[in-house]
C-alpha cells in the first residue's frame, strides 16, 4: 500500500472519532493559529477536549462528555484538537495548560482566558463515562 493510501485510510478510520465530538457542537482545531484565535477570546467560557484514539477516549471520555453536555449549565466555546493528528495544533493548545504534562485524552476548562480545571488521562482512564460526565457536570456548574 502506498503511503498516500496509507494515510487516507487511517485518516477514514479515525473520522468517526473526530465525529463524535464535532457532532456534539464542538469545533476541531487544526491550525496553531486557529487555537490562538480561540485561546486570545478572553470572555466567557471555553472547554477544550484533547482527543485520542485510545480506548479510554472512546469508551470513556467521548461519551462522558456527550452526556455532560446535556447539562443545563455548558461552556460558551466547545473546541477540540486531535493528538496525534494535527500535532502543531495539539502543542501549541498544550502551551496554554501551563505547567501540565500532555495528557490524552484530556479536558481543560478555561474561564475569561484562565484555567481553571482539568480532567487528565488520570482521571479518565479507568473509571466511567458517567464518572466523567458527574465530573464535568460539578465543573459546569462551578464556572459556567
Amino acid at each position: 500500500m502506498s503511503m498516500s493510501l496509507e494515510l487516507d485510510f487511517y485518516a477514514m478510520m479515525i473520522q468517526p472519532m473526530r465525529d463524535e465530538l464535532t457532532q456534539i457542537g464542538f469545533r476541531e482545531l487544526k491550525t496553531p493559529e486557529e487555537v490562538d484565535s480561540v485561546m486570545d477570546n478572553k470572555s466567557g467560557t471555553t472547554l477544550v477536549v484533547v482527543n485520542s484514539v485510545c480506548g479510554c477516549a472512546g469508551g470513556i471520555a467521548r461519551p462522558g462528555i456527550a452526556m455532560a453536555l446535556e447539562n443545563e449549565r455548558r461552556p460558551d466555546n466547545l473546541v477540540t484538537v486531535f493528538a496525534g493528528q494535527e500535532k502543531e495544533a495539539t502543542a501549541r493548545a498544550r502551551e496554554y495548560f501551563k505547567n501540565n504534562p500532555p495528557s490524552s485524552p484530556s479536558v481543560w476548562l478555561f474561564k475569561d482566558g484562565q484555567l481553571v480545571n482539568q480532567l487528565h488521562r488520570s482521571d479518565i482512564e479507568g473509571t466511567s463515562a458517567q464518572h466523567v460526565a458527574g465530573r464535568l457536570k460539578e465543573m459546569f456548574n462551578t464556572y459556567c
